[in-house]
């Protein structure tokens, strides 16, 4: 057996000798702190607690604080977690044969040495009775709090797939999460994706649906609609995309035939697949002319992609990119693209986040078409969204349906109006200014020593590291940076000399981090500990002393 135990100051005296009880019984504990009498605050320790004993990590748990009414409290909002108060030996007992409670909670100012020592005894001694009216009892309670825990129904109806998801929860809880497209969803926005929604079909537009029933898939689409127009001041918005790629696929049907020229971003100078790669849609059907970055400069070369915009006369100029790390001209690709006669798109998926909340330019006043995912910086669902000038409305809608896709995921669709929701908020705002300071704060521990940045810094929430100069590949350094509890991946750099599968770079990212709140000392110490597994030539003990500081910081930054 293994038990957690966690204790706020008032209760520090108390936990270490109940530490000293169960490990005279020859139980293995697991103190999760606090590890002094200075000030703490509860709620810290019934998380990991509870955490534990949730997922499967302990098998019971001790909590103690003055009254143990604060812990009791804190702990049972975890599904699968039956805390129980007990100030008495019948207590405990009886919170064992009856309710089957699983995490001891006491309170220390009113218990004695001995009387610990008693309601310790009566725990570890009683086991949950099964009786069946206890059994009824408690199988209601199970139900009451089954909207409290994501995976409770998982627990019973598919067991070996629950464990493969608390396993991912709890990697993306204990690791440092530096990939730049990825980010942590809220909780109103993984309820609305997990609502009711997932039911319906609702093939077409509101107050246009094939089916009958759509009263409420109607809403909630107007819903996500007005919002993503009042949040980013489009004229026209389309929420049902799947994705980012559907979305740029619609554009390019509906603005494009077959074998017109694209003018995008190489996707060896940091474009994306969906932007013109011979193995993508979008390289097959289309004539993609790739422009790049200046050698000595690493940024966009405008004067080379107004050259190749007057040789081809394309149709379409994309601008976007998943790997770049600057500030992105609207207004001159604007201009080169009036110049060639062209309609302009711009593919915003990484900077979605920025722009909605200001850090960013948009481009919105000045593309025809903007694309983008719902996740990344904008902190939503893996989806995608099109916005567009009026002109063009009928012919997105038509190709998002029935043109490319068939039913839209309405619940998806609901969980893209919940995080827009939360982008219009002023806290927004400061969220985003956040994620470029703290990229800017991280790209600046990355220079010298072997390390160099690509075009020199960032100007929003990514930066690309050149990792030439320690002989390394991008491949070997995310690898070993995994083992140390930091997610990044391997990129390549322009000009690269590698191959993409190995690349001379890696990309790294602040959405996610700074969404578990940390800031520009967190990303100092971060960017400390990147140096040192980079420099480590993979020692295992130097991964492991690293995955062990990740694993405070961690604590104290917990995933929303």
């Amino acid at each position: 057996m293994k038990i957690a135990i966690g204790a706020d100051h008032a209760g520090y005296a108390t936990k270490q000798a109940v530490v000293e009880l169960l490990s005279r019984r020859g139980i293995a504990v697991e103190d999760v702190g606090a590890h002094s009498a200075a000030a703490a605050d509860y709620p810290d320790y019934a998380r990991e607690v509870a955490r534990r004993v949730a997922d499967g990590r302990a098998d019971e748990g001790v909590l103690i604080c003055s009254t143990g009414i604060g812990m009791s409290i804190a702990a049972n909002r975890f599904g699968g977690v039956r805390a129980a108060l007990c100030a008495t030996p019948d207590d405990a007992a009886r919170a064992r044969t009856h309710n089957n409670a699983n995490v001891l909670v006491l309170g220390a100012a009113r218990l004695t040495a001995g009387h610990v020592e008693a309601v310790i005894r009566a725990w570890l001694e009683n086991a949950f009775s099964a009786e069946e009216r206890h059994a009824r009892r408690l199988a209601k309670i199970e139900s009451n709090a089954e909207d409290q825990d994501e995976l409770r129904a998982l627990r019973r109806a598919d067991p070996e797939l629950r464990e493969i998801l608390c396993g991912e929860i709890a990697r993306q809880r204990d690791a440092l999460n530096l990939i730049a497209s990825e980010n942590y969803a809220s909780r109103a926005v993984r309820e609305a994706q997990g609502s009711a929604l997932i039911n319906k079909y609702a093939e077409g537009y509101p107050g246009r649906r094939w089916y009958h029933g759509c009263e409420f898939a109607d809403a909630a689409e107007q819903l996500a609609l007005t919002r993503a127009r009042a949040l980013f001041g489009a004229e026209h918005a389309n929420v049902q995309p799947h994705c980012g790629s559907a979305a740029n696929m619609a554009v390019y049907f509906a603005a494009l035939s077959p074998g017109d020229t694209i003018l995008a971003m190489s996707l060896a100078h940091g474009g994306h697949l969906t932007h013109g790669h011979k193995l993508n849609f979008s390289g097959r059907l289309f004539n993609v002319i790739g422009y790049g970055v200046d050698r000595a400069t690493e940024r966009i070369d405008m004067r080379a992609l107004a050259a190749l915009a007057r040789e081809h006369k394309p149709r379409l100029i994309v601008v976007g990119a998943s790997a770049y790390p600057r500030a992105l001209d609207f207004a001159a690709f604007r201009a080169v693209a009036d110049e060639a006669g062209a309609m302009l798109m711009v593919d915003m998926a990484h900077i979605a986040g920025l722009v909605a909340g200001g850090s960013h330019a948009s481009p919105v006043p000045y593309a025809d078409f903007v694309t983008t995912t719902t996740h990344k910086t904008l902190r939503g669902p893996r989806s995608g969204m099109i916005l567009c000038r009026d002109r063009f409305a009928d012919d997105i809608d038509r190709q998002v349906f029935p043109g490319i896709q068939g039913g839209p995921e309405m619940h998806t669709v609901a969980a893209k109006a919940a995080c827009l929701r939360e982008a219009l908020q002023p806290s927004f705002r400061a969220y985003a200014a956040q994620v470029t300071a703290n990229a800017r704060a991280l790209a600046g521990t990355m220079r010298g020593d072997g390390l160099r940045l690509v075009s020199g810094g960032t100007d929003n929430h990514l930066a690309l590291v050149d990792l030439t100069g320690l002989g390394i590949s991008g491949a070997d350094a995310a690898a070993m940076l995994e083992r140390a509890g930091i997610i990044v991946n391997k990129n390549a750099i322009p000009f690269d000399a590698r191959g993409p599968l190995t690349a001379s770079g890696i990309r790294i990212g602040t959405a996610a981090v700074t969404t578990r709140g940390m800031k520009e000392p967190e990303m100092l110490r971060v960017g400390a500990l990147i140096r040192e597994v980079l420099h480590s030539a993979g020692d295992g003990k130097i991964l492991d002393r690293v995955r062990g500081v990740v694993a405070e910081l961690t604590a104290r930054f917990p995933v929303p």
